[in-house]
């Protein structure tokens, strides 16, 4: 039987058997960390066993995201924040996610396996928090937990690893635990709606704008695909998190109804809300803190501009080392860094930010742009400027 996160029936009647079990655990108040980490180790066992080359690099990764963590903690407490010390940190727990990154440009490849990006950010997160003094013990198990949890291990939503440990020690009440399985059920049901219909209902619509020769096609596959994107992701993040509150863990929503934004940054405010909001805490604000130690820039908003660009253009390359990619994130970064200026300088906004016309064009030029990124993240502008 082969099993995918959140794809095929196998999975899902799998799913359904766990979370039965959590269900009946959690009704009777029993803590369920260890019943969720027993049921991520299932799931981890079952999906990578299939392919054992990822299956190793998996279990190195997390040894080796350990005992880097266990031995950073330690060289924090003797030595306190030094800079070679956390560079170093950082760059061990950077380095099975560029050996993989390298992989996709070369025709050798390591680290490759399902969700090392995400699980990279995860360690990453505990890397930057014990440099900052923020966590100063954690448990080896706990770890394990956090870093594997099956519901977000392949896609996210990422989750912090202190939020994370708020729900792994605590035991819900019967009544609080019916409340959030009533609300993990409806993300669960909602996602599998997104995903399963409306997702394969647009990428019907892509198959059928990518064909096409007519005038019309490429504004047509531009917003099929930025609707296939949403409906597709966002199924998948709903059905992990709805999963994950059977098991007593309140994963963070990835969505919050994107398509509405009146501005670019407000976007990036709904879209991959955990990713966005990671490089917000842990590269843009520290590239603005540096800026403004080091008088980089002359202002504010120079600083925040070329914040932008820089943290854009590393999510691009997040996604991948392609020039679709790359292009997507300096293009993001453009806009964020225009809409910034423009916010921060004109008059012509501050007179008029409130009033509903103003907003309403907002939105619909806003939609227009987020509409052609996607256009470029699909690889299909890159086709049509190469010829």
């Amino acid at each position: 039987m082969s099993l995918s996160f959140f794809s095929g029936l196998p999975f899902f009647l799998c799913l359904t058997a766990v979370l039965a079990l959590a269900f009946l655990l959690g009704i009777l108040e029993k803590p369920l960390r260890w019943y969720s980490l027993a049921a991520t180790l299932f799931f981890v066992a079952a999906i990578f066993w299939q392919t054992p080359i990822q299956f190793f690099y998996l279990v190195s990764f997390c040894a080796l995201e350990l005992i880097l963590l266990k031995g950073y903690l330690s060289l924090r407490k003797l030595y306190g924040r030094r800079e070679r010390c956390y560079c170093g940190a950082l760059l061990v727990s950077l380095l099975p996610l560029l050996l993989s990154k390298c992989g996709e440009v070369s025709t050798v490849s390591f680290f490759s396996f399902l969700g090392v990006s995400y699980l990279t950010f995860k360690s990453l997160q505990m890397v930057i928090e014990i440099y900052d003094g923020v966590i100063t013990e954690f448990s080896a198990v706990e770890f394990v937990g956090f870093l594997l949890f099956f519901p977000s291990l392949s896609s996210g939503p990422i989750d912090r690893s202190r939020r994370f440990h708020q729900d792994w020690s605590k035991t819900c009440s019967r009544s609080e635990y019916l409340q959030l399985c009533g609300d993990g059920l409806w993300k669960l049901l909602l996602g599998l709606v997104y995903k399963l219909v409306l997702a394969s209902a647009f990428y019907r619509a892509v198959e059928f704008f990518g064909e096409s020769s007519a005038w019309y096609a490429i504004p047509g596959y531009a917003y099929a695909y930025g609707f296939y994107m949403f409906f597709d992701f966002a199924g998948y993040s709903l059905m992990a998190v709805g999963a994950s509150y059977f098991l007593g863990v309140r994963t963070p929503d990835n969505f919050r109804a994107p398509f509405i934004s009146r501005d670019i940054k407000e976007f990036w405010d709904r879209w991959h809300i955990t990713l966005s909001h990671w490089f917000r805490d842990f590269l843009f604000s520290r590239f603005i803190m540096k800026c403004s130690r080091k008088k980089w820039f002359k202002t504010r908003l120079q600083r925040a501009c070329a914040g932008f660009l820089v943290n854009m253009t590393v999510m691009g390359m997040w996604h991948g080392l392609t020039p679709s990619y790359l292009i997507y994130g300096i293009y993001h970064g453009l806009l964020l860094a225009a809409a910034e200026g423009f916010q921060k300088k004109s008059k012509f906004y501050k007179k008029y930010k409130n009033t509903r016309w103003y907003q309403v064009l907002s939105w619909f030029l806003t939609l227009q742009l987020v509409m052609f990124g996607f256009l470029i993240f699909s690889g299909k502008f890159w086709e049509l400027i190469c010829g």
